[in-house]
């Protein structure tokens, strides 16, 4: 299952990097490897752009290797196959996440939960003793058919590249922590890129969802547009108050610092707070109110290979996608500004295959 890395003849490539811990991205020619046995290569036509890629490529978190070429929402076509690929021919679309390698024999992957493999392998950033790999901002990528998605021709690629980070990041944890129910109660914590896909699954699966924000701007957005049953507004402390013990899960989408206890409180006996998005300082906690309430804090950082085929199959029977702005390659460090600021209705996603030129 690892990812195979065949020496010899490589594949000229071209994308766009950070050369440091600015983060601007300008163009950037480099290889891929060649396409071995088990691997196909996809020409990239849109990629999605992912908060973590601001965060790896201004190095927040302080091991980021440079150049990087950023880039995990991959989609695009086939246009190579190894001798031994089985789920690929030439011409097929293909997508892939941030996932391009693991052990393939420990507990993780064995229960098709790769991406918690001690030695998984990432689109563009590296563990230790592992090489550079470079991610979707890009003109081409090899990568074992194994890590590859089969995109539903239903779907359209550039508003469904998003599914591959921001889809999955919320599907799996509600079915995994039972938050994928018919008739429960679901809060949804921040309508941003996974927020808003998190109404859209859990809407879906039938569930009564309240969107929790902080900006009151959104409620009609949340409501109308995305079928949102209730919108709670986390600093209005009536508001908050009201809705005390109504919740049977949330699924915090939120990144950035932010208090936890409220959300606690706003769950029912026995209910579960996953948290998805990314904060690297230490937060406060209350205890009590989850032992009183045999409630459950968990976190989650995606799902596997399976679960990603059966995210993006489910997505494609229901018509979900993400709302996404398409922009040029020359847009990009522009839009990396914007989402710093969080100015983006609700992700933006690169036309790799119209506007990236050498």
């Amino acid at each position: 299952m690892a990812a195979a890395h065949e020496q010899g003849q490589t594949q000229k490539a071209f994308g766009w990097a950070a050369r440091d811990s600015s983060g601007i991205l300008s163009p950037f020619h480099f290889t891929r490897r060649a396409n071995g046995d088990d691997d196909i290569t996809i020409k990239i036509l849109f990629c999605g752009i992912c908060h973590s890629d601001l965060n790896f490529t201004t190095n927040e978190l302080g091991s980021s290797p440079y150049p990087m070429v950023p880039g995990h929402e991959i989609v695009g076509v086939v246009t190579q196959v190894g001798c031994k690929v089985k789920k690929f021919k030439v011409g097929d679309k293909a997508a892939m996440g941030g996932l391009i390698g693991s052990c393939g024999t420990c507990s993780c992957c064995q229960d098709d939960m790769e991406t918690y493999c001690p030695k998984a392998v990432t689109a563009y950033t590296f563990f230790e003793g592992q090489p550079i790999n470079y991610g979707g901002f890009s003109d081409i990528y090899v990568v074992n058919e194994h890590f590859a998605i089969q995109f539903p021709d239903t779907l359209p690629l550039e508003s469904g590249a998003p599914l591959l980070c921001a889809g999955i990041s919320v599907y799996s944890p509600m079915k995994y922590f039972g938050l994928s129910e018919a008739g429960k109660h679901l809060g949804v914590v921040g309508l941003g890129g996974l927020g808003h896909l998190a109404v859209k699954f859990g809407k879906a699966f039938g569930m009564k969802v309240t969107v929790i924000s902080t900006s009151p701007n959104k409620k009609e957005e949340a409501i109308e547009r995305f079928g949102a049953d209730s919108f709670l507004v986390s600093r209005d402390p009536e508001e908050m108050q009201a809705a005390m013990g109504t919740m049977d899960g949330i699924i915090d989408t939120v990144s950035g610092p932010h208090p936890l206890n409220p959300l606690v409180d706003l769950l029912k006996w026995n209910g579960k707070l996953i948290v998805v998005g990314v904060d690297v300082k230490p937060i406060e906690l209350s205890l009590f109110p989850l032992i009183a309430g045999r409630k459950l804090i968990a976190g989650s950082a995606g799902g596997g290979l399976k679960g990603s085929q059966e995210m993006i199959d489910f997505a494609a029977k229901h018509n979900i996608v993400a709302d996404v702005e398409v922009i040029p390659m020359d847009y990009v460090n522009t839009a990396m500004e914007r989402v710093t600021k969080g100015d983006v209705r609700y992700r933006f996603v690169i036309d790799i295959g119209n506007t990236l030129r050498a």
